[in-house]
């Protein structure tokens, strides 16, 4: 395929060939709960990755394995992994091969704190746990999976990113995942961040709950996907995330504002807290917008989230979800801020057309 159709990043931004791209994305996390490797459905996914092209959306967060309930991922009761099965791959290459065909932009979740929870129909989350916390165990996973996923679709340039795990905050905060330490989640991070630099150029990122973990400024509790803390723990100048991918809900407004609104980088009120050498972008977020819980929202549309995230220096907004998956609403709902955005910025939504 064409590797100048690659986003790459210059500076602080993304670029596709010399040209600016901003993400005018969305979250189809999954359509069936662990599609690839169980219930794939190829029809509803091209039919819908067709419907976000048409209407300007030019990337998509896609949950690899949800919490692998269908099995997927081969783990044994040590967290050693053993590779995926033949019918995962079968489906991811189906799938990528949509990707393509649409010119949608993948962001690839490969883990979530959803693995580590203690529910599910089969789930089994103490294999998980085990599994970050044995070095060994980790770099299986990096080794027969990451890099088999790497080989058969880095070549592939809307394999755009991969966001090594969904929500790690969680693991750490929460009884339910676990309450791993940081030093455990960051390790399996860094280890996978390295695989992903030395095996593609395939960016890198993690999907983080809130900034309390991704910044050393606002309070926060320092971040714990900075180059110095992952290569800390794990010594290897690959272990780095290529960008910031901040999530937000209505729920973290008063303690850490409203992100649109404000830079992702400096200190409050004035900006985010995240570190200015790196792209940042808005990785989820409500379908139906910041109106909401925040004082000073009352005001507030999808359309001025958007407006004002592109002007304030965010690289892309990705709502949560173009399908509906929860209450949080869908395509609908920020339809009007996508379009607005393809009437005002065509030319940064699709500069290689």
């Amino acid at each position: 395929m064409n590797e100048n159709l690659r986003i790459t990043i210059v500076n602080n931004e993304f670029y596709v060939n010399d040209r600016k791209i901003w993400i005018n994305g969305a979250n189809t996390p999954w359509n069936n709960w662990n599609d690839f490797g169980g219930n794939y459905n190829h029809t509803w996914w091209e039919k819908h990755f067709i419907k976000l092209r048409e209407t300007g959306i030019n990337a998509v967060r896609v949950w690899i394995n949800c919490n692998n309930d269908n099995g997927a991922l081969l783990i044994n009761n040590n967290g050693k992994i053993d590779g995926a099965s033949d019918k995962h791959w079968e489906h991811l290459d189906q799938f990528f091969q949509i990707a393509a065909q649409n010119q949608l932009y993948i962001k690839a979740v490969i883990l979530s704190h959803e693995h580590f929870k203690n529910t599910g129909a089969r789930s089994e989350p103490f294999k998980w746990r085990s599994m970050v916390c044995n070095k060994d165990a980790v770099m299986s996973f990096a080794q027969n999976y990451t890099i088999p996923f790497l080989k058969r679709y880095s070549d592939n340039p809307y394999l755009w990113s991969i966001d090594i795990c969904n929500e790690p905050d969680w693991i750490y905060e929460n009884i339910e995942c676990g309450q791993l330490s940081w030093e455990q989640i960051s390790y399996f991070i860094a280890v996978n961040a390295s695989v992903i630099h030395e095996n593609s150029k395939v960016l890198v990122t993690v999907g983080a709950g809130f900034p309390k973990y991704n910044s050393d400024l606002n309070k926060n509790r320092g971040n714990k996907f900075s180059d110095s803390f992952l290569q800390n723990l794990y010594p290897n100048k690959n272990a780095y995330l290529d960008f910031w991918s901040m999530h937000y809900f209505d729920w973290a407004g008063p303690y850490y504002s409203v992100p649109f609104y404000i830079s992702p980088y400096g200190s409050l009120p004035d900006g985010f807290g995240l570190d200015i050498s790196k792209p940042a972008m808005i990785g989820e977020c409500s379908a139906r917008g910041s109106k909401g819980k925040t004082e000073g929202t009352e005001n507030n549309t999808v359309i001025t989230d958007y407006e004002n995230a592109i002007k304030n220096g965010w690289q892309g907004v990705m709502p949560w979800t173009s399908n509906c998956v929860d209450e949080y609403g869908d395509f609908s709902d920020f339809a009007p801020a996508s379009k607005h955005m393809i009437e005002n910025y065509k030319d940064l939504i699709f500069p290689f057309n």
